[in-house]
């Protein structure tokens, strides 16, 4: 029986890990009283029992827990910021090219962001196979449900009296220098930040990560693009799909609920879209790290996933 420790379990991502974790059989979760829940002894002290341990927890505070973790033989799943672009962590992603490998015979290993899921996706497999340079200057859109905001955005879209601002999307990280930036770049070699321009809307959950190309911005043809996802995604959540949509449209919530991923191509040959959707709670979040522990387990790395 493996054991579990999620240390803040209370919160957006935490509980999501904790839902989908309930009805394991092969499976024993760690549990902290309430008062407990912050004790930094008592949270080392679980961290050391268990196998595995998710860190559902705010930078420093995840920081803080990899110290706590010092000196024990605990796999560390840590949802947060602070080691996505630490190469002495493994990328979360493992549809990407050797990082299945790596994350299986890791102790440390960083899940990505949402928006940076989606980013990475599209972009990951083009500049490695030499269509994107790492050296472009890309946009990317990307409309996410307002749950990503954890439960004090969630209280204030779900309060009967919200402002009535919330009632449209919302830009935000206009300054250009919003936390998922940096994995974008790393993660995609690429040599210049993307342009980002991130929207929160008035629905749960869902997000629609779109960029878009000209054809002098590619070498090759829009052809060669869906030819290099079809054979890039072979396994794993994340599966490509030819022009996908749903009459002409493409809907940001179409696979809320869901923990993989689906990725298609747009346009033409002059002006092409690339388009990933997801749940930014499942393989944006709680469900990617339910598939990395799955890879450290060794099962089918879908068990217990909505895939």
């Amino acid at each position: 029986m493996t054991k579990i420790f999620i240390d803040g379990s209370a919160g957006t991502t935490g509980l999501r890990i904790y839902e989908r974790l309930g009805d394991r059989k092969d499976i024993e979760l760690i549990k902290l009283t309430e008062e407990n829940r912050k004790n930094a002894e008592a949270r080392k002290q679980a961290i050391y029992e268990a196998d595995i341990a998710f860190l559902c927890l705010p930078d420093a505070a995840a920081i803080e827990a990899v110290q706590l973790a010092e000196g024990s033989n605990t796999a560390i799943i840590d949802t947060s910021t602070a080691h996505r672009t630490n190469d002495d962590w493994a990328y979360g992603f493992p549809e990407l090219t050797g990082l299945r490998n790596k994350i299986a015979s890791s102790k440390r290993i960083a899940n990505p962001g949402c928006h940076a899921s989606g980013f990475i996706s599209l972009v990951a497999p083009l500049t490695e196979n030499g269509i994107i340079s790492k050296d472009a200057t890309l946009s990317a859109f990307s409309l996410t449900g307002y749950s990503g905001g954890g439960k004090k955005m969630i209280a204030e879209y779900e309060d009967d009296g919200r402002d009535t601002l919330l009632d449209a999307p919302r830009m935000y990280g206009i300054s250009q220098s919003h936390k998922h930036l940096p994995e974008m770049s790393k993660i995609c070699s690429l040599n210049n930040a993307p342009a980002f321009c991130p929207i929160v809307a008035p629905y749960y959950s869902g997000m629609e990560v779109s960029i878009p190309l000209f054809a002098k911005d590619i070498k090759g043809t829009i052809e060669d693009i869906k030819a290099v996802y079809a054979d890039y995604y072979k396994t794993g959540l994340v599966k490509f799909i030819d022009n996908d949509s749903e009459g002409g449209f493409l809907s940001a919530g179409a696979l809320s609920g869901r923990d993989d991923m689906v990725i298609t191509v747009c346009g033409n040959e002059e002006r092409i879209l690339l388009v990933s959707r997801f749940d930014n709670l499942g393989k944006g979040a709680s469900g990617a790290a339910i598939q990395n522990m799955n890879i450290l387990l060794g099962v089918d790395e879908k068990t217990g996933l909505n895939a």
